[in-house]
């Protein structure tokens, strides 16, 4: 069993995000949240939170142990993007892209051996 949080319409970009979920694949939940804590990218407050829903939810849903806990799957998808209008030279006009993220934390527990 695995439990998942999932965090939607976040005002970051995809690619932001992706460089600090791949630090914490496969992680311990202890040893995630330090790094996430320790980690001076701006994703990483979202994470800290969502991962400690993920942590409740397996404790509280599925009655699962939180000290043999660990990050199974982690992942972000893009959202839908604002388009916005940025005023140039000679009455143009360029695109500005603000993108949103979509983002997910499954924890499972460790097999005991």
């Amino acid at each position: 069993m695995e439990a998942k949080a999932h965090l939607r319409y976040i005002r970051i970009s995809p690619r932001k995000v992706k460089i600090v979920l791949d630090l914490i694949r496969g992680k311990d939940t202890a040893a995630a949240m330090g790094i996430l804590k320790n980690t001076p990218k701006s994703a990483s407050e979202y994470l800290v939170k969502l991962l400690k829903s993920a942590c409740a939810n397996a404790e509280n849903n599925l009655s699962m142990d939180p000290a043999n806990l660990y990050v199974s799957e982690c992942f972000v998808c893009p959202g839908p993007t604002l388009k916005r209008i940025r005023p140039r030279a000679k009455g143009s006009a360029d695109r500005i892209m603000k993108r949103t993220s979509h983002i997910t934390i499954a924890v499972k527990e460790k097999d005991a051996k």
